[in-house]
């Protein structure tokens, strides 16, 4: 059964990666291509008589083979992960069905790999920052989706311990304030990052950074729909709205 999860949610994780892949160029190249134009811009008037460097990867290839090779690796990753976590949760964690627990598994995924980073080191397009200190930008950014991830499993363990004494209302009321008060923890103790210069169009770092959300919800919203499915019927069979209410079953005949 687990073979079978597994290769399902690397299917599914291939599907949304394709969708995701195409938000990513034709929503989220534009602003790309913006910000190395004033880079761009900004270099010539810094230094005129500078020569302009050849790219080892031309521009075309980095938007194209290179974005959609690296978005289809990642999702299928996270797909065959996702089938991993599911086998583990489904009929443990929750007394939830199979598309629900899928859907509970994604939706926390994306708070805590997604959400609660942003709000901290949001995404930037490749003319912001400096490289002196994106290893230490990326360690940081690490940190807390680890710090997150951790927070997920400490509220998700409160709230079920909750929810047996008190019910399930309550049990998700404490959840979600013990893993609040981990998240504000964290974002005061770890360190600020802010590397937009001065005078960078505010407009493109914006679309930019909504592009790059735009393209983490498709992913995550896709796997929870397709997987959804596909476990549904590896572990219940057909779907729910294919099923027959017992009351409606047709009578035997004798």
């Amino acid at each position: 059964m687990m073979r079978t999860l597994l290769v399902r949610g690397m299917i599914a994780g291939l599907v949304a990666g394709a969708l995701a892949f195409l938000w990513a160029h034709f929503v989220g190249e534009p602003p790309v291509r913006a910000a190395i134009a004033v880079e761009e811009a900004a270099a010539a008037a810094a230094d005129p008589g500078a020569a302009e460097e050849a790219p080892v990867v031309t521009r075309s290839v980095q938007e194209t083979w290179g974005l959609g090779v690296g978005v289809l690796v990642f999702s299928v990753a996270i797909g065959g992960f996702l089938s991993l976590v599911f086998g583990i949760a489904y009929g443990r964690a929750s007394r939830l069905r199979a598309r629900a627990t899928v859907a509970a598994i994604c939706g926390l995924g994306f708070l805590a790999t997604v959400l609660v980073p942003l709000t901290k080191y949001p995404a930037n397009p490749p003319a912001v920052g400096s490289g002196d200190t994106i290893n230490e930008r990326t360690e940081w950014f690490f940190v807390l989706i680890i710090i997150a991830l951790v927070a997920v499993v400490a509220a998700v363990r409160l709230g079920r311990q909750v929810a047996v004494r008190w019910g399930a209302g309550n049990g998700l009321t404490a959840g979600a304030v013990l893993f609040a008060l981990l998240i504000a923890v964290a974002h005061l103790a770890l360190p600020a990052q802010n590397e937009v210069r001065a005078g960078f169009p505010p407009q493109i770092l914006w679309d930019f950074r909504l592009a790059n959300l735009g393209t983490q919800a498709i992913l995550w919203a896709t796997l929870a729909f397709g997987f959804g499915l596909a476990a549904e019927r590896a572990v219940e069979g057909r779907p729910a709205w294919a099923r027959r209410p017992a009351g409606d079953a047709a009578p035997e005949t004798v």
